[in-house]
C-alpha cells in the first residue's frame, strides 16, 4: 500500500507544478471529468448509456432512443450532484447534510419524495453475504459516522480517507437507491478537498470493485489498495491531458 500511495505522491507533486491552471483550462478539465465520472458511476450500476450517449445526454439535452427514462435521469442526476462536489470542495469536511444533498441532486427526477430521505424500506444487496442495516438504524449509524469523520482524516492518507468514507456509506446503505453513485461523489468531494483530482473507476473493473468492497466488510486493504489504484490511474490521464 505505501508503495501506491508513494506514487500517487509523486504524482501529486507533478499536477501541483502545473498550478494553478488557467480558468479555460480548469473548466475544460471538469466538463471532461463530468462525462466520464457520470458514465463510469452509472454503468457501474447497470445503466445502460454508453460513454458517448451520455456525452449527447449531458451535452445536448437529447434522450437515446431505446434507453429506458430512468437511465436518462441518472445522468442527469449525477451531473447536478456532480456540479455540487466542485462547490463544496472549497470547505474542508463532510457533512451529514452534504451526503444527503448529493443524493437529493442524484435522485430527485426519479422519485422526489424519496430523493435525499434516509430510507425507510430493508434493502438487500445481491450477492453479498452481509446484512444491511434495518431503516431505523439508518439515522444513528449516520450521525455516529459523520461524528468520527475527523478521526477518519487525522489517522488516513488523504485517498484512504476518502476510500474509508466510501466504504462507510456503501455499508450503511443510507437511501433507497443511489447508494454506490453517491459513495463515489463523497469520495471524490473528499479527494477535491484535499487537492487531487477525481478518481473514476472503469465499468471493465466491476467485478474487482466488487469484491474488494465485500471483503472490506473483515479487512479494507484490497478496497483501499484497489480506490488508490484508481486515484492513481486518473492522476495519469489528468497529467496525459496536461501536458497535451
Amino acid at each position: 500500500m505505501n508503495e501506491i500511495l508513494n506514487e500517487i505522491d509523486k504524482l501529486q507533486e507533478e499536477i501541483n507544478a502545473y498550478r494553478p491552471l488557467p480558468p479555460n483550462t480548469l473548466k475544460q478539465l471538469k466538463e471532461y471529468y463530468r462525462v466520464g465520472l457520470t458514465y463510469t458511476s452509472n454503468a457501474l450500476e447497470g445503466n445502460s448509456l454508453t460513454e458517448t450517449e451520455t456525452k449527447v445526454v449531458l451535452e445536448d439535452g437529447i434522450t437515446i432512443g431505446g434507453k429506458p427514462i430512468k437511465d436518462y435521469y441518472e445522468a442527469l442526476g449525477h451531473s447536478e450532484a456532480y456540479d455540487y462536489i466542485y462547490k463544496l470542495a472549497k470547505g474542508k469536511v463532510i457533512t451529514e447534510g452534504d451526503i444527503k444533498k448529493l443524493h437529493k441532486l442524484f435522485y430527485y427526477r426519479i422519485d422526489e419524495t424519496k430523493a435525499g430521505k434516509y430510507r425507510k424500506e430493508k434493502v438487500f444487496i445481491s450477492g453479498s453475504k452481509y446484512t444491511l442495516p434495518s431503516p431505523e438504524q439508518v439515522p444513528e449509524l449516520m450521525r455516529e459516522f459523520i461524528s468520527k469523520v475527523q478521526d477518519l482524516e487525522n489517522k488516513n492518507h488523504p485517498v484512504e480517507y476518502s476510500a474509508l468514507v466510501h466504504k462507510k456509506i456503501a455499508f450503511i446503505h443510507p437511501f433507497i437507491d443511489g447508494n454506490g453513485r453517491v459513495a463515489r461523489l463523497s469520495m471524490n468531494l473528499i479527494l477535491l478537498q484535499k487537492g487531487y483530482c477525481i478518481a473514476i473507476i472503469p465499468p471493465i473493473l466491476r467485478r474487482d470493485y466488487i469484491q474488494a468492497l465485500e471483503k472490506a466488510h473483515t479487512d479494507d486493504k484490497d478496497f483501499r489498495e484497489f480506490i488508490a489504484g484508481a486515484v492513481r490511474e486518473t492522476q495519469k490521464d489528468y497529467l496525459r491531458l496536461l501536458r497535451a
